[in-house]
């Protein structure tokens, strides 16, 4: 029988800040209560990240890793297709918002209301460099004609509105209208504007 490892301290906080969000998106998250949460004093929060702005950075850094890391094995594996990684990448980054809503309410801002301007700065320059992505592979694409190279600016900037439209119904909708729901539908109309 294999003893299951303890998760470390550091991961149990940024797991209960998460699940916070989650859980309370119209509550303020104070460092007191997160303590609570995690059943240790602010004074061990605080040795494991010098405050509250450390924590959503870690979880921004947490979904730049896991996304983008994801995002580059397809844009390796899929090399002669431009629709099919977009398609893709598009579905992942949903799939993450919706396996990870706390991060997903950070993600779009909702979660840093009142917190450090330089979070949101960040969370802006993480869908800044997914719509550089998807833009590069579109333009880039062997088999991209002329008219598609011209607009894939304005493509992936709407593939990003599309995910962020998506993020945002399923936070308002209290996490009941899931992001990847009728995906496999919309993304044809989406890949015949792109693409077609």
């Amino acid at each position: 029988m294999t003893e299951r490892q303890p998760v470390p301290r550091r991961q149990q906080i940024l797991e209960a800040l998460a699940r916070e969000i989650e859980q309370h998106p119209a509550s303020r998250i104070t460092t007191a209560r997160l303590a609570g949460v995690v059943g240790v004093s602010e004074a061990a929060l605080y040795r494991h990240f010098p405050g509250k702005a450390a924590m959503f950075e870690a979880l921004i850094g947490f979904a730049e890793d896991a996304v983008f890391g994801l995002v580059n094995r397809i844009v390796s594996e899929e090399p002669d297709s431009a629709e099919r990684r977009c398609e893709r990448i598009v579905a992942i980054v949903l799939r993450f918002a919706e396996q990870n809503a706390g991060i997903a309410r950070v993600l779009l801002g909702e979660a840093l209301v009142g917190e450090d301007r330089a979070l949101v700065e960040r969370v802006g320059r993480f869908f800044e460099r997914l719509e550089t992505q998807l833009r590069t592979i579109i333009r880039d694409a062997g088999d991209a004609n002329l008219a598609q190279r011209s607009r894939a600016g304005a493509s992936a900037n709407l593939m990003i509105a599309f995910i962020i439209g998506r993020m945002h119904q399923y936070s308002a909708s209290g996490l009941r209208r899931r992001p990847t729901e009728d995906l496999e539908r919309q993304w044809p109309m989406i890949a015949g504007a792109v693409f077609g």
